[in-house]
């Protein structure tokens, strides 16, 4: 535009013809932002089968394919017409209706660590297909980005991991921290549920200490360990883990959510009485009291079975042998027992109308049975598979029965649009009314986006 142009355009009526251009184009890209399931959720659900939940033995079997690619387990008719599961999950199949398949989740990361990284961050690892451990410098987990952007709840903390941390096999995986945000934003973790301890330890108060005494201690650990401008970060940590204690203390809600003793022994059976299971159960009381972001680690160990192979709570998804065995004994019952009883409970409670429930592991398998000779176990099992791969999303308008995107003859890769864990982000927050496209904050004020995804919109239509 010239300059005469702009002035006389910057005058008088140009210039209110100007602002209600400028307005209608805010509005307009603020309505497209938006969209189908926009705000529909006040909570999100997340269940993590850590260690690659084979898509051909859960979410796409193959009955016609050759034996080598179907493999030993037959499939079983849904109440959807046209959708078959696996034979081993009755219960889901009876629940298909509630929920929808992604089927052509594809990204191009073939180790857990890393994996699990993209799947929990959304960003790829700078070490493409590895195992590497935490780091400070680690882009943060969804749940302390939403920790960040819309900190706080009811509960005290907005995002809560149950039985975690999630371990590649037996040491924390990346991705499930708060990396470059620092520790106060770090998810709340609960351990295991089945031990004969309290879920969160030291959240009882003690008959001799009233509010008069706790106040008091309280304020010498304060006179103690002062915090100063010039304070290193692992004490500003400590004083921040102080302070969530402290309020957990004052708040008895909290401690009431996390009492799986109030529920009756029926519905804790219907759950299972093993880890999974009993966290799951947990997940459903932290969603009633208000959690935005509750994630349960399905199975703690992705292949815990190397270690434990006559401990079923230590088994994980991450079957490179004997894969019918630990699938058709432990992991899918397990699994179809747990999962659907929550979907269940949450529909029978009116609260899957207002959250969003997501299924996933950071891959698939391999289209192909075989013995792989690197990794224990005598008979056959499956390779990593990034290619193609199932999740499972219910809840929060999420329309039941809906399948997204297709897999060739094998289930080995998509033959229509693919999806990628940074699309699962931006569903994730666009379900909660947060844009995507926004963005969170480092220490240093410099801005991260939110995610790099775009909403899975298929979901909803």
């Amino acid at each position: 535009m010239r300059r005469r142009e702009w002035l006389n355009m910057t005058s008088g009526a140009g210039l209110a013809f100007l602002g209600e251009v400028l307005r209608q184009r805010s509005a307009s890209a603020d309505e497209g932002s938006r969209g189908a399931g926009f705000g529909r959720a006040k909570s999100v659900l997340v269940v993590l089968a850590s260690g690659g939940q084979s898509q051909l033995e859960t979410f796409d079997p193959r009955p016609d394919a050759p034996l080598e690619v179907r493999g030993e387990f037959g499939a079983i008719e849904t109440t959807v017409p046209g959708t078959f599961l696996c034979e081993h999950l009755p219960r889901l199949a009876k629940l298909a209706n509630r929920y929808a398949i992604v089927k052509s989740m594809s990204h191009e990361d073939l180790d857990h660590g890393s994996a699990l990284y993209l799947t929990l961050t959304g960003q790829y690892h700078q070490r493409l297909s590895s195992n590497p451990p935490p780091r400070e410098t680690d882009h943060p987990f969804f749940g302390s980005v939403l920790e960040q952007v819309r900190p706080r709840s009811k509960f005290l903390r907005t995002s809560v991991l149950v039985n975690g941390p999630a371990l590649v096999p037996f040491e924390p995986g990346p991705g499930q921290f708060a990396g470059l945000l620092g520790r106060r934003f770090d998810s709340l973790v609960i351990g295991d549920m089945t031990a004969d301890q309290p879920a969160v330890p030291g959240l009882e108060r003690l008959d001799e200490m009233n509010s008069q005494r706790q106040a008091i201690r309280r304020q010498l650990l304060n006179e103690l360990e002062p915090i100063r401008p010039q304070a290193a970060q692992p004490t500003i940590d400590m004083q921040t883990l102080y302070q969530q204690a402290y309020e957990m203390l004052d708040r008895p809600a909290a401690r009431q959510a996390l009492d799986l003793d109030a529920e009756s022994a029926a519905l804790r059976d219907r759950y299972g009485r093993h880890r999974p299971g009993q966290a799951c159960l947990l997940a459903r009381r932290l969603i009633e009291a208000e959690v935005p972001l509750v994630t349960v680690v399905w199975n703690h160990s992705n292949r815990g079975q190397d270690k434990y192979p006559d401990d079923a709570e230590q088994f994980g998804w991450d079957t490179h042998n004997d894969i019918f065995d630990v699938m058709g004994g432990s992991l899918l019952p397990r699994f179809d027992q747990s999962f659907s009883a929550l979907l269940e409970d949450l529909d029978q409670r009116g609260l899957l109308e207002t959250t969003l429930v997501v299924c996933l592991g950071e891959f698939g398998r391999a289209p192909l049975v075989a013995v792989e000779s690197k990794f224990k176990g005598a008979s056959a099992g499956r390779k990593h598979w990034a290619a193609a791969y199932s999740i499972v999303m219910a809840g929060a308008g999420v329309r039941g029965g809906t399948t997204v995107g297709a897999t060739d003859k094998q289930a080995a890769y998509p033959i229509s649009t693919k999806y990628g864990p940074w699309d699962v982000t931006a569903t994730i927050f666009h379900a909660l009314g947060i844009d995507p496209a926004g963005h969170f904050y480092d220490s240093s004020n410099r801005p991260y986006p939110i995610s790099s995804g775009q909403p899975i919109a298929s979901l909803y239509s």
